[in-house]
């Protein structure tokens, strides 16, 4: 089990992370962040992804037509490709409401997507929050 800033420690060691954050996609607050942040401000960036993730989230385009009987989010993660990087969201499966995600930021040039994606819902898997 992980807390927040041992699971930002963990995902700055993926080939070629920039940054990470923990964030409310309700509120758009950073939990935690650590490493760069692509426009220079994590809170801003945090604010920035908080409203992607709110959209995928609850976008009816996204959305299964039925409700999930346990609960859980229709949508597991969201990825941007961008010309010099990668912006991953994974959302993190919580006994309360669920309105967390982790955001991972990649090179483009030295970061494994595959590997980033499999890792970081690994990472969400253990997070432990409390």
């Amino acid at each position: 089990m992980l807390g927040i800033d041992e699971c930002l420690l963990e995902s700055m060691g993926l080939p070629g992370v920039r940054g990470a954050a923990v964030v409310d996609w309700t509120s758009g607050l950073a939990l935690g962040t650590i490493g760069d942040s692509p426009c220079g401000d994590h809170e801003t960036t945090a604010a920035e992804a908080a409203e992607f993730a709110r959209t995928a989230a609850e976008h009816p385009a996204f959305v299964a037509d039925e409700v999930d009987p346990a609960g859980l989010l229709p949508v597991e993660d969201v990825l941007v490709t961008a010309r010099t990087g990668y912006h991953l969201l994974r959302f993190v499966e919580t006994t309360f409401d669920s309105s967390l995600f982790l955001y991972l930021w990649l090179d483009r040039e030295q970061g494994n997507l595959a590997m980033a994606r499999l890792r970081l819902r690994d990472l969400a898997q253990r997070l432990v929050l409390g």
